[in-house]
């Protein structure tokens, strides 16, 4: 099987410190000039997917078992495992495979492969999913999705969903995604409905330590989204949470999030037993908090 020479995604290059006790202000919703910095479109160079493909192909020979019904994943490694794992299925290794698929990349792949797909819904038991997680934090494996850019019909909320319906989660990431205060935004979604007073409230909470943008569908992204703001396929608008230095915490951030007016959901997953699958040039590393 010739594996693909690069799984493209796009990617806020940006780091993150979650703040302490927000200094609450008036001051209009702005951006920062001096630190502007703008997405980047980042994708998976053939030696990266070396190290990746061995982790996705962990994913799947460690986790999967006939008869499973499987949460397939998006993303570069994501990729990878869906055309492992369909091999393994034409192979005879693997039978009886169902797949839920994230989103629509991983739907097409997941086709491509030949993998019977369903889709989600409450009645359906998922033993495992897989998924690329964007961070890692080293101790409690909370992870951050959404940075890509999403296709027509990705819903992060349904993303989320399926990650925490299934019985067994693994994110795979890469080795300098793992770690504590890692770099990285954190997508917000929000209601259209008076965004940028929703804006402006993020913006205070963070107050000096992040920038606040709303994603484009084309374009150049800014803090205004430009003409043609992403309107995902639940209705929602996406801020990207641009921070200026490491996370420290980010069930904290998540926490904060939460309470904010106007915040639907966001990309930050905590609080759930899940598997780090992590790809280095060294092997793969796993860590495992399922068992606590």
């Amino acid at each position: 099987m010739q594996w693909p020479q690069h799984c493209a995604s796009a990617s806020f290059s940006s780091s993150a410190r979650i703040p302490f006790p927000s200094r609450r202000s008036a001051a209009i919703y702005r951006p920062c000039p001096s630190r502007r910095r703008r997405p980047t479109l980042m994708a998976c160079a053939a030696d990266t997917n070396l190290a990746l493909l061995e982790a996705a192909k962990h994913a799947v020979d460690r986790y999967v078992r006939n008869g499973m019904v499987i949460g397939l994943g998006s993303g570069c490694a994501s990729c990878l495992a869906i055309q492992y794992l369909g091999g393994r299925m034409r192979d005879g290794a693997l039978q009886d495979i169902v797949g839920i698929p994230m989103s629509v990349s991983s739907a097409t792949e997941a086709a491509k492969a030949g993998i019977p797909l369903e889709l989600c819904r409450e009645s359906l038991q998922i033993d495992f999913a897989f998924d690329d997680a964007d961070v890692i934090e080293e101790g409690s494996l909370t992870a951050v999705i959404g940075r890509r850019k999403l296709e027509g019909g990705d819903s992060i909320i349904q993303e989320k969903s399926i990650l925490k319906a299934a019985g067994r989660v693994a994110f795979i990431t890469d080795e300098k995604q793992y770690g504590r205060d890692r770099d990285g935004s954190i997508p917000v979604l929000i209601s259209p409905v008076n965004w940028i007073e929703t804006a402006e409230l993020i913006d205070d909470l963070f107050l000096g330590d992040a920038e606040v943008w709303r994603r484009p569908t084309s374009g150049h992204a800014g803090p205004m989204g430009g003409d043609f703001p992403l309107v995902t396929e639940d209705g929602h608008h996406i801020l990207d949470v641009i921070f200026t230095s490491p996370i420290h915490n980010l069930a904290e951030v998540a926490e904060s999030l939460n309470r904010v007016d106007g915040v639907v959901d966001h990309g930050v997953i905590c609080g759930i037993s899940c598997i780090a699958i992590i790809a280095s040039e060294n092997g793969v590393m796993v860590v495992d908090n399922s068992s606590r």
